[in-house]
């Protein structure tokens, strides 16, 4: 099930969309009263049934001319991020001629976890601000994100996509210069809008490998990112495992597992972005970003 959250005036609404049929139904009044997606994925076991049975018979509309808001427009905490997290990403990292944190070509032996605000976090269409005069180096970032259904700590690798509900496309945004000036990932990855996420929040089961999906990005139409999930250094259930080992992971919890080679900073010289220019950012089966620089 591909569920989305959407603007109705001066209110969020929950939708269902079928992507192929172009459609959007509104499923709100189907919800308990004021719940938003967050609270559709924490009571999945019981909400879940009722959208499947239900949905079919609600008007439908076009989802075009429909504002698509990020699935989860305010996640109840930081975003659980992955760095250098695809070979051949950490090997551009490395010969990348800005000194940047832990550059190096070397792999990492354990997963490099930061996080992002819950304040950058924008739509799937919206505009990213540039924010002048704070930064100069704007860079792109395609990553797959995994929302957790069940919460959970000390989950193990054979127990992690239990507590998987779906997956979602998020853009790791980046000041590449704050993340230099600092020594470190939060200022530069958590400016306001420095988050696309969407357009849509995508239920496991309509997944069937995870790992066959395909990472994208594109700059003003141009390829740059390209790589399959089954690429990542650390897998899902690593990351799962990793992070639960003594963190307690909670419904709604959303982690970007990691991008793949292709950013900005890894060409010679680095390709930041500026005013105007657009991102796209696609995952199968999960549709497509579209972002323009403000």
């Amino acid at each position: 099930m591909k569920l989305v959250t959407f603007s109705a005036g001066s209110s969020r609404r929950v939708g269902v969309v079928d992507a192929e049929a172009g459609v959007l139904r509104d499923v709100s009044e189907l919800l308990p009263a004021g719940a938003g997606l967050l609270e559709v994925i924490e009571q999945w076991a019981e909400l879940g049934p009722v959208l499947r049975e239900r949905v079919s018979g609600l008007p439908a509309r076009p989802v075009e001319g429909v504002e698509l808001l990020a699935p989860i427009p305010v996640p109840r905490r930081n975003i659980f991020c992955v760095g250098k997290n695809y070979r051949d990403h950490v090997l551009e990292f490395g010969r990348s001629g800005y000194d940047q944190p832990d550059r190096s070509e070397d792999l990492p032996e354990y997963p490099v976890v930061f996080s992002k605000a819950t304040t950058s976090v924008t739509g799937p269409y919206g505009d990213i601000d540039p924010h002048h005069g704070v930064t100069a180096e704007l860079d792109y970032e395609a990553e797959l994100g995994v929302i957790i259904g069940r919460g959970g700590r000390g989950i193990t690798r054979e127990q992690a996509f239990e507590h998987v509900w779906g997956y979602t496309i998020i853009d790791d945004f980046t000041a590449r210069d704050l993340q230099r000036t600092h020594k470190q990932w939060l200022l530069g990855k958590s400016l306001d809008t420095h988050c696309p996420m969407g357009p849509y929040a995508v239920s496991a089961n309509e997944i069937t490998d995870v790992t066959a999906l395909m990472v994208e990005s594109r700059v003003n139409g141009e390829p740059r990112q390209s790589a399959p999930v089954k690429d990542l250094i650390f897998d899902i259930p690593e990351l799962i495992a990793t992070l639960s080992a003594g963190i307690t992971l909670l419904p709604g919890d959303l982690i970007a597992t990691g991008t793949p080679a292709g950013v900005g900073i890894g060409f010679d010289p680095p390709r930041f972005m500026v005013s105007g220019d657009v991102v796209e950012v696609s995952i199968t089966g999960l549709g497509t970003q579209r972002n323009r620089i403000a």
